[in-house]
């Protein structure tokens, strides 16, 4: 379940629909759509990555240390990782909001 929301998600930030229920073809549909965006509307991809919160030091980090790796694959592997870390920290709030009294809550 988790694995499909993260790539449910992601597939939403770049417009494009997933249903695969296997993750690498997935996976492999996202790196496509990146591809896309890369040759064609690079500043909409920026735009992606910075609304995603993606970090830009590590993606250049990532693409120096594996020149001949497909950059697509590269950012497609950060877009969910970052996606995981926004739904574990969003179970962990929502956790923490559970032990509030009533009282207390807005």
């Amino acid at each position: 379940m988790k694995d499909e929301q993260v790539l449910q998600e992601v597939s939403k930030e770049l417009e494009v629909i997933v249903n695969e229920k296997d993750h690498s073809f997935a996976k492999q549909i996202l790196a496509e759509k990146i591809d896309q965006l890369i040759n064609t509307d690079f500043q909409k991809l920026v735009s992606i990555l910075y609304r995603m919160d993606v970090s830009e030091t590590k993606l250049k980090q990532l693409l120096n240390e594996n020149a001949g790796t497909n950059a697509a694959l590269i950012i497609t592997d950060l877009m969910i990782e970052r996606q995981e870390q926004k739904i574990i920290s969003r179970q962990q709030f929502n956790k923490k909001d559970e032990n509030i009294s009533d009282d207390e809550k807005w």
